[in-house]
């Protein structure tokens, strides 16, 4: 009986454990596209090598009566090389970037959240 209940407790701990790491790492929270500048976009890292990126939406903001220019950033993360190879070209270019985002990130993902799949358009 005493055997029984550690053996069923260990099979909860576990499935509870891998549920938590599923939802937390795997599971792809919102997913959407982004618009704007390519601003920024390196190779780097110190044990995982990631292709990171910066794009820079612009937008106006409107308060008390009065309307500003603002400049959003959107920071993400690619994890395929042909993408990744691709946006290494675009540069200062009018991009559209399909991301998924999750919860956390993985070391071997990126640092971001954001992870860029695919590349709609480039203008």
């Amino acid at each position: 009986m005493k055997r029984k209940f550690l053996t069923i407790s260990i099979l909860v701990i576990v499935l509870a454990l891998a549920i938590f790491i599923y939802v937390r790492y795997f599971f792809v929270f919102g997913d959407g596209v982004k618009a704007g500048e390519l601003n920024y976009f390196v190779h780097k890292g110190y044990i995982f090598k990631t292709y990171e990126g910066r794009l820079i939406q612009a937008g106006f903001k409107s308060t008390a009566g009065t309307a500003t220019i603002q400049s959003n950033e959107f920071q993400f993360s690619v994890s395929k090389n042909a993408i990744a190879d691709s946006l290494m070209m675009c540069s200062g270019k009018q991009v559209e970037l399909h991301y998924k985002e999750y919860l956390a990130p993985l070391p071997w993902r990126g640092v971001s959240q954001y992870v860029v799949d695919k590349i709609v358009s480039v203008n």
